[in-house]
C-alpha cells in the first residue's frame, strides 16, 4: 500500500495525519502535481463563493463593535439616558462577546462547525435588527448581549474556515483576504455609522446588518459543506464558569475603570479580586484536571504561545491607537462625525495595500522579517505622529494612517499564519477560539491603558501650564491685556482655561502615542521565539511517495 509523504509540518498544517510506519521515500517514484500536492483540510466545490460569504459575515460582525460608538449621542437622546447608563450599549455587547468566546472550541467540536457558523449568522442578524427596534435602554442591552454573544462565534470560526478551504501553499493569501476584513471593518464603521445617523437616523446603523446576513447564510447553508471531524467531547462547566466569572469582571473593571477612579471604588476592588480568584482557580483547574476547558495541547506548543503572546502586544497597541484617533479628530480638532470617520480611510487604503503585498513578499523572505519590517511601519508613523499639533492640516493624518495600515497587515497576516504553522486541523477551531478571546482582552487592556493615561496626562499638562498663566507673563500679558486672554475679566479668563484644556489634551494625546512607539519597539525581540518560516510552501511539482511497510 502506498502513501503520501510529506514534511511533517507541511502535512500537519495542511490536515493531513502522518501514517505511523513510514520508513523509507523512493523518491524514483513520482505522481502527478495535481495529486501529490498536500490539499485543503476542507474540500468544498465552490470555495470563493464559500470565502465571499464568510467574508460579508465577518465583515458584518467587526463593523458593529465600533459602529455603534459613533451613534452613542443619539442613543441617548432617544432614550433620555445619562452618560453612565448609555454606555452599557457598549459594556455588554463587549462583555458578551468575551464570555462566549471560549464556548466556541466546544460548540464546534458538538454540533458541527458549518451549523455553529450558520447559527451564529441568523442569531446575529435577528438581535441586530431587535437593536434596531429597541424602544427603551433596557430593550437595547438585552439585544446587544445577545448580539455579542451569538457575533462571538462569527470571528474565530469565519477564520477557522478560510484557513482550511486553502491548499498549504496559498493560505497566506486567504489569511491576506481575512485580515482585510477584519481591519477595514473598524476602519469603515465610523464613516459608515456617521453618514447612516446624519442621513436616516441610528437604528439604521443595525438595520444595514440585515441583508448582509441573509446573503451570507443563504450563501453558506447551500456550498459549505459539513464539518463532522469532533463529537461529544465532555465540557468542562466548572472551568468554563470560573473563566466566565474572571473575563467578566475583567472586562468590566477595564471599561468602567477610569469613570469609577480605578481602586478608590468599591466596585472596582470587587471585580478585581473576582478577575484574580476566577484566573486563579482555572489555571490550578486546567492544570490539574483530565479534560480541561483548553486542550493542554495548545499550551503546550512553543510557536501558537509565541503568537498570541506578539498578537496580545499588538492588538493592544492597534485598538488603543483605532480608539483615540477619532476622539482627537472630533473632540479636540473640531472635525464632523463623517470627515473624521472619512479621515481614518487612508488607513484603511493602506491595511489593503499591505495585504496585497504580503503574499508576494512571503516568497522571498522570511514571515519574521515581514513582521519586523511591519512593527518598524508602525513604529515609523508611531513617530510621526509626535509632531502632530493643533494646527496641523490634514497631510500628517492621512500619511500616519496609511503607514501604519501597511505596518499592521505587514505584523497581522504572518502572525495568522505562524498561529496554525503546527496545530492539527482538530485543535484549529479551538485554538481560534483562545485567540480571539486574547484579541478581545488585549483590545479592552489597550483602550484601557490609553483613556487612563490620557485623563491622567491631561490633568498633569493643565497643572504645569496654568502655572506659568499668571498676570507676571509678559508674553500673556502682551497678548491679552485687553483682548481675548484678559486675565482681569470672568470672559478673558474662561477662553485662557478653554485653551490650556486644548494644549494639555493635545500633550496628552502625543503622551500616550510616545507610550506606544516605546511597547511597539520593546516588543520586536519576541519574534525571536518564532522559529523561521523560511519562504512560502514549496511551489506544486512532482512529490515524492512513501511506501509503507
Amino acid at each position: 500500500m502506498a502513501a503520501r509523504s510529506l514534511d511533517p509540518e507541511i502535512a500537519e498544517a495542511g490536515g493531513h495525519v502522518a501514517a505511523k510506519g513510514v520508513s523509507r521515500v523512493e523518491p524514483a517514484q513520482t505522481t502527478p502535481a495535481p495529486s501529490s500536492a498536500p490539499g485543503p483540510a476542507l474540500v468544498a466545490k465552490h470555495p470563493r463563493i464559500i470565502m465571499v460569504c464568510v467574508m460579508m459575515a465577518t465583515m458584518m460582525q467587526m463593523v458593529d463593535t465600533t459602529i455603534a460608538n459613533v451613534a452613542l449621542p443619539h442613543m441617548q437622546a432617544s432614550f433620555s439616558a445619562a452618560l453612565d447608563q448609555i454606555s452599557w450599549v457598549l459594556t455588554s455587547y463587549i462583555l458578551a462577546t468575551a464570555i462566549a468566546t471560549p464556548l466556541i472550541g466546544w460548540l464546534s467540536s458538538r454540533f458541527g462547525r458549518k451549523h455553529v457558523f450558520l447559527a451564529g449568522i441568523v442569531g446575529f442578524t435577528i438581535a441586530s435588527m431587535m437593536c434596531g427596534w429597541a424602544q427603551n435602554l433596557e430593550q437595547m442591552v438585552l439585544f446587544r448581549v445577545l448580539q455579542g454573544a451569538l457575533g462571538a462565534m462569527l470571528g474565530p470560526l469565519s477564520q477557522s474556515i478560510m484557513f482550511d478551504l486553502s491548499p498549504p501553499g496559498q493560505q497566506i493569501q486567504s489569511m491576506a483576504v481575512w485580515s482585510i476584513g477584519t481591519i477595514l471593518g473598524p476602519l469603515v464603521a465610523p464613516a459608515l455609522g456617521g453618514w447612516l445617523t446624519d442621513e436616516y437616523s441610528w437604528r439604521w446603523c443595525f438595520f444595514v446588518n440585515v441583508p448582509v446576513g441573509v446573503i451570507a447564510f443563504a450563501g453558506l447553508v447551500s456550498f459549505l459543506p459539513e464539518d463532522r471531524q469532533l463529537r461529544g467531547i465532555p465540557f468542562d462547566f466548572f472551568g468554563f464558569g470560573v473563566l466566565s466569572v474572571a473575563i467578566g469582571s475583567l472586562q468590566l473593571m477595564l471599561d468602567r475603570g477610569q469613570q469609577l477612579d480605578w481602586l478608590n471604588s468599591n466596585e472596582i476592588l470587587i471585580e478585581a479580586g473576582l478577575t484574580f480568584s476566577g484566573l486563579w482557580m482555572f489555571a490550578v483547574h486546567s492544570a490539574t484536571a483530565a479534560k480541561p476547558f483548553f486542550s493542554a495541547r495548545l499550551l503546550g506548543d512553543r510557536v501558537f504561545v509565541s503568537s498570541v503572546s506578539i498578537a496580545f502586544v499588538t492588538f493592544a497597541l492597534m485598538f488603543s491607537s483605532t480608539a483615540l484617533m477619532p476622539q482627537l479628530l472630533q473632540n479636540l480638532l473640531g472635525y464632523p462625525v463623517f470627515t473624521a470617520g472619512m479621515l481614518s480611510m487612508p488607513r484603511g487604503l493602506g491595511s489593503i495595500l499591505g495585504s496585497l503585498m504580503v503574499p508576494r513578499l512571503s516568497k522571498y523572505f522570511d514571515r519574521r522579517i515581514i513582521m519586523l519590517a511591519g512593527m518598524g511601519l508602525v513604529s515609523l508613523s508611531m513617530w510621526q505622529m509626535l509632531g502632530f499639533s493643533l494646527d496641523m492640516d490634514r497631510r500628517l493624518i492621512i500619511s500616519t494612517g496609511f503607514i501604519q495600515g501597511i505596518g499592521v497587515m505587514m505584523t497581522f497576516i504572518p502572525l495568522n499564519v505562524h498561529l496554525f504553522a503546527s496545530l492539527p486541523v482538530s485543535l484549529r477551531t479551538e485554538a481560534m477560539g483562545l485567540f480571539s478571546l486574547v484579541r478581545s482582552l488585549a483590545g479592552s487592556i489597550g483602550i484601557s491603558i490609553g483613556t487612563t493615561m490620557l485623563a491622567r496626562n491631561i490633568q498633569v499638562a493643565h497643572s504645569d501650564i496654568t502655572v506659568h498663566a499668571t498676570m507676571f507673563n509678559r508674553m500673556l500679558n502682551r497678548a491679552g491685556t485687553g483682548g481675548f486672554y484678559n486675565l482681569h475679566s470672568r470672559l478673558g479668563l474662561a477662553a485662557l482655561n478653554a485653551q490650556i484644556n486644548r494644549q494639555a489634551a493635545m500633550i496628552a494625546y502625543i503622551d500616550d502615542f510616545k507610550l506606544f512607539l516605546i511597547a511597539m519597539v520593546a516588543s520586536a525581540p519576541l519574534l525571536l521565539l518564532l522559529r523561521s518560516s523560511g519562504r512560502n510552501l514549496p511551489p506544486p511539482g512532482p512529490q515524492p511517495v512513501a511506501h509503507l511497510e
